[in-house]
């Protein structure tokens, strides 16, 4: 049975991929900081779930990761879905640097984590979920879309590195639009083509387990995407977005 490790688990898409996992019987150990949220999970799942809390802002979130891996005897894929992000035109100062910390000091302490495992392991699979958000700097959420480009880079310089190193460890972006969340839960703003986490579940899975290396989700994210490509940049910083 393969065996994954899911950072993330608590909620939304994270949440979403480990039920299609256990639905094909996967061994996993879910991770995220709501204790309460992973003992419930792994009740409805006894014989193939083992929890157990990471906070990734914390500094000890790569020895407790690798306390997991190990409990859970191994993994062949590192699942991280952990993350945080909102609209912030007033530039408040601590939404900004907690974004910051999270999908990047906190993405790094995992993905790094996960690349040294498989490093020693002989070879795995790393998949993030990053954002659509990467592609272009978004005036109402600069630290979120800033910290996704991040992201998107971060994954392409490890994938290079372990051809240069030739590890055979293979890599997922997963880049999605706007997912029915928690994440998104707003009374102040409405967002346009809302996708379903679980359906958006069900793409994930089929891009792991072809080992894409960057998925797009939804056509209509697809050709979003590809048509900002083209907007100079004198236009885009008059888009209000």
């Amino acid at each position: 049975m393969k065996k994954a490790i899911i950072v993330g688990a608590t909620s939304g898409i994270g949440r979403e991929v480990a039920l299609r996992m256990l639905e094909r019987g996967w061994l996993l150990g879910i991770a995220g900081r709501r204790e309460d949220a992973l003992e419930e999970l792994r009740k409805s799942y006894p014989e193939n779930v083992i929890a157990y809390p990471i906070d990734v802002m914390k500094e000890d979130a790569a020895e407790r990761l690798m306390y997991l891996i190990r409990h859970r005897g191994g993994m062949d894929l590192f699942f991280l879905a952990s993350g945080t992000g909102c609209r912030n035109l007033s530039l408040d100062e601590e939404i900004e640097v907690r974004t910051a910390e999270t999908n990047v000091t906190g993405f790094i302490r995992m993905v790094v984590a996960a690349y040294r495992y498989f490093e020693t392991a002989g070879g795995g699979h790393i998949a993030v979920i990053s954002s659509i958000a990467g592609t272009k700097g978004l005036g109402a959420a600069a630290a979120y879309s800033a910290t996704k480009r991040f992201q998107n880079t971060y994954i392409d310089a490890l994938a290079q590195l372990s051809r240069r190193k030739n590890i055979p460890v293979k890599f997922t972006d997963i880049r999605p639009g706007f997912v029915d969340t928690a994440l998104l839960n707003s009374e102040e703003y409405t967002y346009p083509m809302l996708m379903r986490a679980d359906k958006v579940a069900g793409i994930i899975m089929q891009a792991l387990d072809k080992k894409k290396r960057v998925i797009i989700i939804d056509w209509r994210y697809r050709a979003l995407v590809f048509l900002w490509k083209f907007i100079p940049q004198w236009f885009w910083e008059r888009m209000n977005i």
